[in-house]
């Protein structure tokens, strides 16, 4: 039996295998020569395509569609998604799949991006009558002179390449990171143009922190009726701590009969209560002991204000009550509650 390929003939165990290493000097040389291949796009893009470019998409009364093929399709979905999350109507268009049916999502009104770094993508070079027999504004982004796919569409915006970072000058790793800068810096300067708020930009982020920290009240993440700890001024400290420890709130709203708030009883004063007075405290009411100036807040707060009043000097609190007109007790926030809810 012959000796195994050079490549196959290797040690059983793993750790007795020849590690590879990579040297600190070449990985900051890769870093450096990128950042120069980014500055060579930096200084060679014509302004003036970018702008026109900008604006088109800007003007746009129908829906923006971006395409391409491999890694530029990758940067063109990402990009659409992008303005999407800007709350801009985007999409992404696979060109095989456009010519299978797809493209009837296309119209007159629509703007179709192709991106590609040399222009010549077959894919895309077949889309283009299909998309311009809808009636679409077709614009190509690509990084090769005089390519097939400048020529065919309506604008062509050039992104400036050096060339690749990859040692063979072919491995897609400068001409994508060029698209997506181009592409997403465009998207932001959409953004300012549309005056997009930061609560606008919220309510397409409602899973986010962002989101939740400008869209939810309140009144969204409070504690409300039964899982209210209440009791009355007049009642026993004794008595009441089965309500004390059973509603997770670690403490008690006292309350007159018409649900005014009197005041808080908490955990903490329980324990300082019990050291300071031991046996007696089983004669004495939560009213006697309660905090009769807690700290409140209204259900149409929003909820990082909570957060922040709990947080606040001189000391942090772990719980605020919910109240209304004339100090009606309606709710409780609790600071377990905004962490739950991903504040």
């Amino acid at each position: 039996m012959g000796s195994l390929p050079p490549f196959l003939d290797l040690p059983a165990n793993p750790k007795h295998r020849q590690q590879r290493q990579i040297d600190e000097s070449t990985l900051l040389n890769l870093f450096k020569a990128q950042q120069n291949h980014l500055n060579y796009f930096f200084r060679h893009l014509d302004l003036s395509q970018a702008l026109s470019f900008s604006q088109t998409l800007l003007n746009t009364t129908g829906t923006i569609f971006f395409s391409g093929v491999g890694k530029s399709g990758f940067v063109a979905n990402k990009i659409s998604q992008t303005l999407v999350s800007l709350g801009i109507r985007a999409s992404f268009l696979n060109p095989v799949d456009a010519l299978h049916g797809d493209i009837g999502a296309l119209s007159s009104l629509d703007v179709l991006v192709l991106f590609s770094k040399s222009g010549n993508t077959d894919e895309l070079l077949r889309l283009v009558p299909c998309a311009r027999a809808k009636g679409a504004y077709l614009v190509s982004v690509t990084s090769v002179e005089g390519n097939s796919l400048a020529s065919v569409c309506d604008m062509n915006v050039h992104l400036p390449l050096e060339r690749e970072l990859c040692p063979f000058d072919l491995a897609p790793v400068t001409s994508t990171a060029i698209q997506m800068v181009f592409g997403d810096t465009v998207a932001i300067a959409l953004m300012g143009a549309r005056n997009l708020t930061k609560e606008e930009y919220a309510t397409n982020h409602p899973a986010g922190r962002i989101g939740k920290s400008l869209i939810f009240k309140v009144k969204d993440v409070m504690k409300k009726q039964n899982e209210l700890p209440v009791c009355r001024e007049g009642d026993l400290i004794m008595d009441q701590l089965v309500e004390l420890t059973s509603k997770g709130c670690g403490c008690l709203l006292v309350v007159d009969p018409d649900h005014h708030l009197i005041g808080t009883f908490t955990d903490g004063d329980l324990r300082r209560t019990l050291k300071a007075s031991g046996e007696a405290i089983f004669k004495l009411t939560v009213g006697e002991m309660c905090n009769r100036n807690p700290r409140t807040i209204g259900p149409d707060a929003m909820a990082v204000e909570a957060m922040k009043k709990m947080e606040s000097p001189p000391s942090p609190v772990q719980f605020l009550p919910v109240i209304r007109d004339q100090n009606v007790l309606i709710g409780i926030i609790t600071l377990h509650g905004l962490v739950s809810a991903g504040l």
